[in-house]
């Protein structure tokens, strides 16, 4: 199957217009991350909350964006209570962390029912990413990482034909259903001409607590494996740890990265430092 590139819009158009307006926000933003994965159930949201935490503790200027408008997740996973400022109509201000990472969410414009559906079509959702794109004042950033929804739906698509120089990273877990997806989702990729920055295997193996044994509860060494196979970068495995389940829930991920020596941040550590690899001040 084809995936249909759609025509440039005609000048001064409003869809000309809105293309502008967006090309001048992200000519601040050094690199664009977009997050996906290939089913749910993977960790993906996690792994973008903390991949944009620890970047912001390395010291660079850190965005973060949550495009998964159906299902919404960043703001629960870091405690965000607040919405974003709206200046005016094409100027909207991101919630701003104590550690200075930008956010925007969808469920931050829900008001006080943060458990409302939103029902949308694809035109709806397309307009909707574009518009945060277009009136988020992101400022220069280092990284803007992007959350996107599981599948090769709308708004990746929305993201690959309006951040051409958007590089994916693609979460699964060892499970042969998760990579099996996960091979889809790489070669949508290659159809849409993205980057493909590379593959992390999510919930890889659990350390008992107990006797410190390495127990592979769904598997261990799948992603690697599919990476090779696909030729495609393997960026690394990130530990089962409930701690990260459980500072999640409670929307303090940020605690974790205080522990230093945990074996979690040495596995993101690593990942980060192949991120790092093809960045350039």
């Amino acid at each position: 199957m084809t995936i249909e590139i759609k025509e440039k819009p005609e000048p001064n158009s409003p869809a000309a217009l809105l293309n502008e307006r967006i090309q001048n926000r992200l000519a601040g933003i050094k690199r664009k991350l977009l997050v996906m994965s290939g089913k749910g159930g993977v960790g993906k949201s996690t792994v973008a909350a903390y991949l944009a935490l620890l970047l912001a503790d390395r010291g660079y200027k850190v965005g973060l964006m949550d495009i998964d408008l159906h299902g919404p997740s960043i703001p629960r996973l870091l405690g965000i209570q607040g919405g974003l400022v709206v200046k005016s109509a094409t100027q909207v201000e991101p919630y701003v962390l104590p550690n200075q990472v930008k956010v925007v969410s969808m469920e931050m414009m829900l008001g006080e029912n943060k458990d409302t559906a939103v029902i949308w079509r694809g035109p709806l959702k397309i307009s909707a990413i574009k518009q945060f794109i277009a009136d988020i004042e992101w400022g220069a950033l280092d990284f803007l990482v992007l959350d996107s929804p599981p599948g090769t739906g709308d708004e990746p698509l929305t993201i690959a034909q309006t951040i051409k120089d958007a590089e994916a990273v693609i979460v699964t877990t060892p499970q042969e259903v998760s990579l099996a997806d996960v091979r889809k989702s790489i070669q949508f990729c290659r159809q849409v001409k993205m980057s493909i920055l590379g593959v992390i295997e999510n919930m890889s193996a659990f350390g008992c607590p107990h006797c410190r044994e390495k127990i592979a509860l769904f598997g261990q060494g799948g992603g690697a494996d599919m990476a090779r196979q696909m030729g495609v970068p393997f960026l690394g495995e990130i530990p089962l740890d409930p701690d990260m389940v459980r500072f999640g829930d409670r929307g303090q991920l940020s605690v974790l990265i205080q522990n230093k020596g945990k074996e979690l941040n040495s596995a993101y550590r690593q990942i980060l430092s192949k991120i790092e690899q093809n960045f350039y001040v």
